[in-house]
């Protein structure tokens, strides 16, 4: 990349059940982060100068009213909707904005305010965007509803086809996650739950059961964007932290060629933007201290892991078996409690992986602290479809 980029502060709301916060409309979840990212970073809101906001559930221009809360500065304020990526993809178009010298400071900001219950279809006088995904699937496995966690499913039990992977295994990593958000003061859910109990759950798309699940939340997060200059004015270096790899892929051909679940789900999208990140930041997988990655279901980031080549295909599993994704473990995968215990507000997800990173990389995360972390990796998926995969390191060290 021939310009620096770098993320000089971040902000987030805690994730709540939808409706819980009475009268917590989505203005008031971007005033909170909002205000929070430019406080971290120390600026005031004229100082930006563009502005990208993520939200899947609602009107046109609700970007625009949200941001109105930190100012009315005229700048431009673009609404960006792509699924469950949503957050990362206004993450993305800030930091290009400034790679590319356009600006030097944008705002990503990415918010959701959700119905209770499985996700459903706003539109139904026209064809959805998932019916080529859904279509393609029906052909390998029978139609299960709700759409998201039989999609999912399918690929985990596809996994377990062709490799052995087992349902505990997948447990494990609901256990995993569900344990790391108790030290996550964000997070929508901060409950220890045994193995046991997580595989007593409700089944709710084998082998899925509902603790292995995301919910839907209500919450929002944001982050400050800055180049190299504007750092320097500001005196910021020393918790600025540096976007040294990005790569953003959508759906291609092998997605409905491969005749593959997995394929379906994103598995050859993550993987090719991993590599790209990888090449871009010249690191390699065992470079990695701390990841988020997007576990809508336990059965994904298993899957993950080996798209972004933390193991060989097919070896997720022993990854599990072996502790190596948790706190003592190779890498510390979710340290925030994931997307399955953390909550996600589609539009908010990708901008609080971002935020926790942040944390991690400063030394300022806390109980979830990962010692020494200096290479934090981001993974956020929208079926559909779309993924970022991005890498950072401090500044300073």
């Amino acid at each position: 990349m021939s310009n620096r980029t770098y993320v000089v502060g971040v902000g987030m709301t805690k994730f709540e059940k939808p409706g819980r916060r009475e009268n917590w409309d989505y203005p008031a979840m971007a005033k909170e982060s909002g205000t929070n990212a430019l406080a971290d970073a120390g600026i005031a809101y004229d100082e930006v100068q563009q502005a990208y906001v993520g939200y899947v559930y609602g009107e046109s221009t609700s970007g625009q009213r949200a941001v109105y809360e930190l100012g009315l500065t005229g700048i431009p304020v673009i609404n960006v909707n792509n699924n469950c990526s949503t957050g990362s993809t206004a993450l993305f178009l800030a930091a290009q904005a400034v790679r590319s010298g356009t600006v030097d400071c944008a705002l990503a900001l990415g918010f959701e305010k959700m119905q209770p219950g499985s996700l459903g279809s706003t539109y139904d006088d026209r064809e959805q965007p998932m019916l080529k995904h859904i279509l393609a699937l029906a052909e390998l496995r029978e139609v299960a509803m709700p759409p998201a966690p039989w999609m999912f499913g399918a690929a985990g039990r596809e996994h377990m086809e062709k490799y052995g992977t087992t349902a505990e295994q997948f447990a494990k990593i609901g256990e995993k996650n569900h344990r790391h958000s108790v030290n996550n003061p964000y997070a929508q859910f901060q409950e220890e739950y045994s193995l046991a109990e997580i595989l007593a759950a409700k089944m709710i798309y084998e082998p899925l059961t509902k603790l292995q699940c995301s919910p839907t939340s209500d919450g929002s997060g944001a982050a400050i964007i800055a180049s190299e200059a504007f750092v320097d004015k500001h005196g910021l270096a020393g918790q600025a932290v540096e976007i040294v790899g990005q790569s953003m892929v959508t759906d291609m051909r092998s997605t409905f060629e491969d005749n593959s679940a997995i394929s379906l789900v994103g598995g050859q999208m993550s993987k090719t933007a991993a590599a790209n990140v990888y090449e871009q930041a010249g690191l390699a997988p065992a470079d990695v201290d701390v990841i988020e990655l997007h576990d809508c279901f336990s059965t994904n980031e298993l899957i993950t892991y080996e798209a972004l080549g933390l193991c060989a295909e097919g070896e997720g599993g022993k990854l599990v078996d072996a502790g190596d994704t948790t706190y003592g473990g190779r890498w510390v995968v979710n340290p925030s409690g994931g997307l399955i215990s953390k909550g996600h507000p589609l539009g908010a997800t990708g901008l609080a992986q971002c935020a926790e990173l942040s944390w991690q990389l400063r030394g300022t995360a806390q109980r979830r602290q990962v010692e020494g972390a200096s290479v934090a990796l981001q993974h956020n998926i929208g079926l559909g479809g779309a993924v970022v995969v991005t890498a950072y390191r401090p500044a300073e060290r």
